[in-house]
């Protein structure tokens, strides 16, 4: 069973300076979003991290030394993130007066932390790393600020630039609640050179049974060099983010139309069959263990002959000083079964909470570190290859970018055009989301679903015991929303 719900306080929403937080305006059409009760739901799945933050720096407290304003930003310690923290130089000497403190996790670890504090009100954050999964929740909730005030009068900002489907994304009543630092779908990255020295040619749009082709020919586990990269790790950004777009490619889902849990259906039973087997088989050793961040290490140093994960990828796999495998990658969309497309629409993005005593100051750092400057200042400062990509659709027209991302802007941008429940699912589904499913109670469901598969891929149990007890997680979730119809 889940937590019990927790009674805790929303916190009050307060005016932004730059005006009303709440703009009028028509609002879009849009999957059926939770009702608000649900927002107890966060509070109680947080509650259970949040005297893990009691060891982070506290926010709220006018402390950098020398009048500085401080500032406490929790970020994703993913490569992109930790070259904004490599850069605060140049922050520091356009904003002497602002003192940053940085919290950089993993993500999973991240995701906890950042939601324990937000969920409950706890205020140790001025800025949080967030995405479209939790970004039109929390602003319904009242838990971050109205950004769009911000956005539009800021010089220089140009919100409008931003991709239109992250920006959406990351709207709630026609207004960002979020800023996107970069946008991802997702894509098949694989080694132009090995398949040219094995005489092999990857289709234009592979489906799973060709890649899985591929795979067997490719493995070499005594060369340490494997067939595929997968993410394996429990967690419900980490290895259930792939693996539910092969779900939906499949044909399956988390829940029908009228909130049935699917997880025990044929499609699904093939699709999760399929990825466990396909890892297992002709992935890289310790796959239960991995997650992006052990991919990209893996794929980068050249030990991977494919792997399917976000479009993001391209910022460390193309960079040279730190990959061997640097111009010599090829790149697809996403592998399909029984739908057009299978690729995800997703965004890390910050977002300034509403407890945040220093609203102004956050927004400064905001805005700098998702600016068209600071997408400059990367390329200039640390080279083009470490861009953050598919935030901005200026960042494809500067030219030095252009010429570095010849060989995925153009794969990047489509598999963010194409990525809709459209195209990604065979049946109508009832939540918002790809890769994940837009309610609150995912990120527990999420998490402990991807138990169950990372304990299958690992061989401690079977793929029919990982998918019966995920029914019965999904089941308790299912049934306050058939209530609620």
């Amino acid at each position: 069973m889940f937590p019990d719900e927790l009674a805790r306080p929303v916190p009050e929403r307060r005016r932004s300076p730059a005006g009303p937080p709440d703009s009028a305006g028509p609002t879009r059409s849009r999957p059926r979003r939770p009702r608000l009760r649900h927002s107890r739901r966060i509070a109680a799945v947080a509650g259970a991290a949040s005297l893990a933050l009691a060891g982070c720096a506290g926010a709220g407290a006018v402390g950098g030394g020398d009048g500085q304003e401080q500032i406490v930003v929790a970020i994703v310690s993913n490569p992109q993130m930790q070259d904004a923290i490599s850069l605060q130089d140049e922050f520091r000497a356009e904003h002497p007066d602002i003192d940053v403190r940085f919290v950089s996790l993993p993500e999973n670890e991240a995701r906890a932390k950042i939601t324990a504090s937000v969920a409950t009100g706890g205020g140790e954050f001025d800025v949080v790393m967030i995405s479209n999964y939790e970004t039109p929740m929390w602003a319904a909730n009242g838990w971050i600020e109205n950004l769009q005030p911000y956005a539009e009068s800021t010089e220089g900002y140009q919100p409008e630039d931003f991709v239109p489907s992250v920006a959406e994304a990351l709207s709630y009543e026609e207004d960002l609640y979020s800023v996107p630092f970069y946008g991802e779908s997702s894509f098949l990255a694989y080694r132009e050179d090995v398949f040219t020295e094995q005489g092999l040619t990857m289709p234009e749009r592979p489906t799973w049974t060709e890649v899985r082709d591929l795979a067997a020919q490719l493995h070499d586990p005594e060369a340490g060099f494997s067939g595929i990269c997968l993410r394996g790790l429990a967690g419900w950004g980490e290895v259930m983010a792939p693996l539910t777009t092969v779900m939906n490619t499949y044909g399956g889902s988390w829940f029908d139309s009228d909130w049935n849990a699917q997880l025990d259906t044929p499609e699904v039973h093939a699709a999760v069959s399929d990825y466990v087997s396909l890892v297992r088989e002709y992935g890289q050793p310790g796959a239960a263990t991995s997650g992006f961040g052990d991919c990209l290490t893996r794929f980068a140093q050249g030990n991977a002959a494919m792997w399917y994960d976000a479009t993001s990828m391209v910022s460390s796999i193309e960079d040279p000083s730190s990959s061997t495998v640097a111009g010599n990658v090829g790149y697809v969309p996403a592998p399909v079964s029984e739908t057009e497309s299978a690729g995800w629409l997703y965004s890390w993005s910050l977002a300034i909470p509403t407890t945040s005593e220093h609203t102004d100051a956050a927004w400064d750092f905001v805005s700098w570190m998702t600016s068209p400057d600071y997408i400059q200042l990367v390329g200039d400062e640390l080279g083009w290859e470490r861009v953050p990509p598919g935030s901005r659709l200026s960042t494809y027209e500067i030219p030095e970018y252009a010429e570095i991302a010849e060989a995925y802007s153009e794969p990047t941008l489509t598999s963010m055009g194409l990525a809709s429940p459209e195209n990604s699912f065979t049946e109508p589904v009832p939540y918002p989301g790809i890769q994940f499913v837009g309610i609150p109670e995912f990120q527990d469901l999420g998490t402990r679903v991807g138990q169950q598969i990372s304990a299958a891929i690992a061989g401690q149990i079977t793929v029919d015991e990982a998918l019966a007890q995920s029914q019965r997680y999904a089941e308790t979730v299912a049934d306050s929303y058939q209530e609620e119809g």
